[in-house]
């Protein structure tokens, strides 16, 4: 399943990158900004039809949903319209799209294993989604010239009903009536921010995430300057954001199938978190020093591995230790409007920075890091101890 999602992802993203530029790098603040407008839209209806449908139910709607607009984006490619609003709407369609298909996918994952499964098992489930970031940008790089964008849009499309399939066979397997996925969650998209407010271990959660998509709107704003500054072509924008991609695939899937179960029972769920604001600290800190398109490709190729391969597993993990409605509700508002949320404030801050150069930002993204290191470490303990409540009330 989550090889069909990322291999139909990063088919296109790449070329949503480089949609972005068009029209240049100064109109990015505007486009996040209207991401977090979408994902305001879609939150509710998610959080309503998560309420009233089963998730058996849910999932395959909302991947068949993101599916027709896949064809939608296949017609408007095949008639050959390329004006900059496409464009446009592409670049945010693209990001609402990943950040939906993804939180749904982790969700199911959360509400179908056990936290000692989810440490054991989740690094190799990463390692799948990997291998679909392998698999999407060779398909693009070698079919592309032969399908073009209309072609790439329909294979995504049926890639995203493969995952539905997987998802189908994932609950046959579990039982029946009795899995999770046959019951409902109950109540509205305002459930979900409820327990939000109400609990110090999800707002911790919102926290940690807030400081992930400012650091990487940041260094996504560096980047989209170094690119834009060296090259002019689309193609050739797009074809090194593809490169990146496909070395930081590589390098993610060495560490989930090497390193990242292993990793994280030797130092925890909050060890596992406090790499990334380290990693990110490193990578503004390079750019900093040197902003040429070959430190920026290894200095955010390394930084997303870490969060691929070792943060993002363990940031599933929390979540396994809450109930069904922080679950699908909770963590599909944090992972979607907090999220982009914090894209739209951090991608204006960048906007601000970004005339007192590269070490303005490296300056601004290293101040927060040592407290974000430490949230990590504290939601690490508040998981373990959140573990071992849920193990003493299962054996007693």
């Amino acid at each position: 399943m989550f090889f069909c999602l990322l291999c139909g992802y990063t088919l296109l993203r790449p070329l949503r990158d480089a949609m972005g530029l068009v029209g240049g790098s100064g109109h990015l603040p505007w486009l996040f900004t209207a991401t977090f407008l979408a994902m305001l839209a879609l939150v509710p209806v998610f959080g309503r039809l998560s309420g009233r449908l089963p998730p058996r139910r849910f999932v395959p709607l909302v991947y068949r949903f993101f599916a027709l607009n896949l064809l939608a984006f296949s017609v408007l490619a095949w008639l050959d319209v390329r004006a900059v609003w496409v464009a446009r709407v592409f670049f945010v369609w693209i990001s609402v799209y990943n950040l939906f298909v993804l939180s749904v996918f982790w969700s199911v994952l959360a509400d179908s294993f056990t936290p000692e499964q989810g440490r054991r098992l989740f690094g190799v489930v990463a390692a799948g989604g990997t291998a679909g970031t392998l698999a999407g940008p060779a398909l693009a790089a070698l079919l592309a010239p032969a399908i073009g964008a209309a072609g790439l849009t329909l294979i995504a499309a049926a890639l995203l009903e493969a995952a539905v399939f997987a998802y189908a066979r994932l609950i046959a397997s579990q039982g029946g009536g009795e899995h999770p996925a046959h019951r409902t969650v109950g109540g509205g998209v305002w459930g979900g921010l409820r327990a939000i407010a109400r609990s110090p271990y999800l707002a911790a959660i919102v926290l940690y995430m807030l400081l992930h998509t400012t650091a990487a709107t940041l260094i996504y704003f560096e980047q989209a300057r170094i690119v834009a500054a060296h090259w002019s072509d689309t193609g050739e924008r797009t074809r090194f954001f593809a490169v990146v991609d496909l070395a930081v695939s590589v390098l993610t899937l060495a560490l989930q199938l090497g390193v990242t179960a292993r990793l994280i029972r030797r130092i925890g769920v909050g060890g596992a978190l406090a790499l990334l604001p380290l990693a990110a600290l490193g990578a503004f800190a390079a750019l900093a020093l040197d902003p040429r398109p070959l430190v920026l490709g290894v200095a955010q190729g390394l930084r997303r591995s870490v969060d691929y391969a070792l943060s993002r597993p363990a940031r599933e993990v929390l979540y396994t230790v809450v109930d069904r409605e922080a679950k699908y509700k909770a963590k599909s508002a944090i992972e979607t409007v907090v999220y982009r949320g914090g894209d739209a404030a951090s991608g204006w801050l960048a906007a601000l920075l970004a005339g007192a150069g590269g070490g303005a930002v490296a300056l601004g993204a290293a101040l927060p890091a040592l407290g974000w290191a430490l949230l990590s470490l504290w939601l690490g303990r508040r998981q373990a101890a959140r573990a071992a409540d849920l193990e003493n009330r299962r054996t007693t």
